[in-house]
């Protein structure tokens, strides 16, 4: 039986590049239960917060090889491995096109240039990743001699894994399998290397023409569990549970957890979100069941906040496990989400840039919401009215009206803290810049009145690390 691996390009698809940091570190979590063999990420665009999401991924990632795209020069390559070098397994992938016209229109390259940048990117690739991919980009349309030669000088400058790509789209299954078969009987060395292939579908053909590339040698084929214009990972994985064995193929992805993993993981894109609310991925209950107590030593408490998506100094570090360890006196455990208010409440406490000075929310079963929120500057009173769905929602739009910049809400949380009618309510509020989480606390016996002490305690914060860059 020969393995045929799969390598899922979400993250490379528009929808996937969406997803809120929270929900991509999700979805990498989701195919790596999968067992999908290859995750693959696109190159980095927002240095600080695409760093860090491959950063977390590496971290995320237990049995799937994380595959990160990169150009060819060796400054976006060094950028590249030392945001995937921490990853259990690790791929560079160098991606050019191989068509006369978009190596033309794209790069301003003549064939011979690209071959050389080619080779030049594979060799400096493979010096650091153990494991580096050549994907020849619109292959079907390139010119024949030229692919094979530039195949050849991938294959010696190093590489490990060698797509064709046809981009385009326009193959029947038919000619796509008699195209792979022509590559391979010009290029010998191919059977020293993994051989892929990847279909765009704008023939609705993607899925058939892997499935029939398979025959012709390939054993590994990009898909997506949520496809725009690309195969489908659910049907691949159908088609080689039902025909696999009898054709003398095997695949590692768990075909029996497919639909339940994949229902999850349409609903992140399926799930949409009010124009009207601040709310960039909901709102989740914390389900880690995560518990420390007072013999957890500061590595522990540290792990865990990076966990929650925190990059704490070592001074912050100090004041959190600190003060762990005084709550930890006064209760038998506390829970990840303590942890989470912990922070907010004793980690990069600066002076307050934005001061509440009044509110007045209106909210019936009728009519959206509307929140007049007033604040002060420097002095200045600046004021915004905004409707939401819900007086939060209502509350929030108004903030960043105010602000003038609309931050992802990372996560909310509200609890009563204390009982009666006059209870307090608590809100915590994860604002998410640039990859970094800034979390602010509020507490009133009015739990909008906390929720927007929160929000603005954690711009605060926000603004007070701009202005101190």
């Amino acid at each position: 039986m020969s393995t045929v691996r799969m390598s899922d390009v979400t993250l490379k698809q528009e929808a996937g590049k969406a997803l809120s940091f929270k929900e991509k570190v999700e979805l990498v979590r989701l195919l790596d239960r999968l067992k999908t063999d290859v995750i693959e990420i696109g190159v980095i665009e927002q240095e600080k917060a695409d760093s860090l999401f491959i950063k977390t991924a590496a971290d995320a990632v237990t049995q799937s090889t994380l595959a990160v795209e990169t150009g060819c020069a060796k400054e976006d390559i060094d950028r590249t491995w030392n945001a995937l070098k921490n990853a259990p397994s690790a791929r560079l992938q160098i991606n050019v096109p191989v068509s006369l016209v978009q190596m033309e229109y794209l790069y301003h390259k003549k064939p011979e240039a690209m071959k050389q940048d080619v080779m030049a990117a594979v060799a400096y690739a493979k010096t650091l990743c153990s494991e580096v991919e050549f994907i020849a980009s619109d292959a079907a349309r390139s010119e024949r001699d030229f692919l094979y030669d530039i195949i050849n000088s991938a294959i010696e400058a190093g590489a490990d894994v060698i797509t064709i790509a046809d981009t385009a789209g326009e193959s029947m299954p038919d000619e796509f399998a008699a195209f792979i078969k022509d590559v391979k009987a010009n290029v010998p060395a191919l059977e020293k290397v993994i051989l892929g292939a990847m279909v765009t579908d704008e023939l609705t053909m993607a899925d058939a023409c892997l499935a029939q590339s398979i025959l012709s040698g390939v054993r590994e084929v990009k898909a997506s569990i949520y496809p725009q214009n690309t195969a489908s990972l659910k049907n691949l994985a159908a088609i080689m549970a039902k025909k696999g064995s009898t054709k003398g193929f095997t695949m590692n992805v768990r075909s029996v957890e497919m639909k339940r993993l994949y229902d999850q993981a349409a609903r992140m894109f399926t799930e949409t979100r009010s124009k009207n609310s601040p709310f960039d991925s909901g709102v989740r209950e914390d389900v880690s069941g995560r518990v420390f107590t007072k013999n957890d030593d500061l590595a522990a408490i540290v792990n865990e906040t990076k966990r929650l998506g925190y990059d704490l100094s070592e001074e912050d570090q100090i004041r959190v496990y600190v003060e762990f360890m005084r709550l930890a006196g006064t209760k038998e455990v506390i829970t990840s989400p303590e942890i989470d208010v912990i922070v907010a409440s004793y980690a990069l406490q600066v002076p307050p840039a934005y001061a509440l000075a009044e509110y007045i929310i209106n909210a019936s079963n009728v009519f959206s919401a509307s929140a007049h929120i007033r604040l002060k500057k420097n002095g200045e009173v600046m004021e915004s009215v905004a409707l939401g769905d819900g007086p939060v929602d209502a509350s929030f739009l108004a903030i960043e009206q105010i602000a003038g910049v609309h931050y992802e809400l990372d996560d909310f949380q509200i609890r009563a803290v204390t009982e009666g009618r006059e209870a307090m309510g608590e809100a915590l509020v994860k604002l998410r810049v640039g990859g970094k989480i800034y979390s602010g606390r509020g507490l009133s016996t009015d739990i909008i009145g906390s929720s927007i002490s929160a929000y603005i305690n954690a711009l605060n914060k926000i603004v007070y690390e701009e202005e101190n860059e």
